[in-house]
């Protein structure tokens, strides 16, 4: 089949190399325009655009789908069906009308479940056991189409947002070549996505990601893994932003250690030699990589010797318990 793939960021580069590598004719990539970046604000190409170029696909970076120079384009090309992979932009009703077999997406959810924006994040936050990929035909509603394929992933217990969204953007990429050969042969038939068991998966934002330390010790993991490494958890320690990084569940024993056999209170900090540890709603978490504000990553403990916590000191309470 003709292709026109839609994607932009890093986690659509395997399934665009896979579709290259396929049976299937990649005729042009649609991906957003270049975005400034770094210190000196300069324009970087999007992780797909770059792929695109290296393989000598043409690029379409329309400010908009609703751009009628890029309609124009897209009608000029032919596209069999258009596949897409965290393009980043509403498709409009004229452009979904454009391919045979219309727009097809990968989305990191076994569908109905966490439609949105950051289906990954927050099936980690949730404490889901599994999660998968799904490919889905586009329509106007927010991931209501119906379905092609699916399959499934364990969320394991060190799984940030990053290490899972990594293994599902390679695993969907064979899913995603797997859907358009069975478009091309006629054996797929689109499903209706079931009525129940519909989650929604919001966009994370900086409030998000704030640790609510008065949680129980494995949803304050679970906060922290989900947004590892982005938008990235935090605290306030002393007035200013501590950046923190994914959390183990503490053994009681070594908490009170140095003959501290008091429990800590939420938010409460603790440091020994090796380790600094933080009082929850239930027991205690240990601390890995912390980010003070406007420094590199460290080592908790490196950090804890750095600033001499006195006894008693604690992060502040967050402002948000979402």
């Amino acid at each position: 089949m003709r292709l026109v793939f839609a994607g932009t960021p890093e986690t659509a580069v395997p399934s665009l190399e896979a579709l290259l590598d396929s049976g299937h004719e990649v005729v042009a990539v649609l991906t957003r325009p270049d975005a400034r970046a770094g210190r000196g604000r300069t324009l970087h190409p999007s992780p797909v655009k770059a792929v695109a170029l290296e393989r000598g696909i043409e690029v379409l970076t329309p400010a908009s789908p609703r751009d009628p120079e890029f309609q124009a384009r897209l009608r000029e090309l032919e596209p069999d069906a258009c596949p897409v992979v965290a393009y980043g932009a509403l498709l409009p009703r004229e452009v979904l009308d454009i391919p045979a077999h219309g727009w097809v997406n990968l989305h990191f959810s076994v569908l109905p479940a966490w439609r949105g924006a950051a289906p990954v994040q927050r099936a980690i936050m949730a404490g889901d056991e599994t999660t998968g990929a799904t490919t889905f035909v586009i329509e106007e509603g927010l991931d209501t189409g119906p379905v092609l394929g699916l399959m499934t992933e364990t969320i394991r217990p060190d799984d940030t947002s990053g290490t899972l969204l990594d293994r599902l953007a390679r695993a969907g990429a064979g899913l995603l070549v797997a859907t358009m050969d069975g478009l091309a042969s006629g054996d797929l038939t689109a499903v209706p996505q079931p009525a129940e068991g519909v989650s929604h998966a919001a966009k994370l934002t900086t409030a998000d990601a704030e640790v609510v330390w008065t949680k129980p010790a494995y949803a304050v993991s679970r906060q922290v893994r989900g947004c590892t490494p982005a938008p990235g958890a935090w605290t306030t320690f002393r007035g200013d932003r501590l950046g923190v990084g994914p959390v183990a569940l503490a053994p009681a024993d070594e908490v009170a250690g140095d003959g501290g056999a008091q429990a800590l209170a939420p938010g409460e900090i603790r440091a020994t030699k090796r380790a600094v540890h933080v009082g929850t709603a239930s027991g205690a978490v240990t601390l890995g990589e912390v980010r003070p504000q406007g420094k590199k990553p460290m080592a908790a403990a490196d950090w804890a010797r750095g600033v001499r916590i006195d006894v008693g000191e604690a992060f502040s309470a967050a402002t948000t318990l979402s």
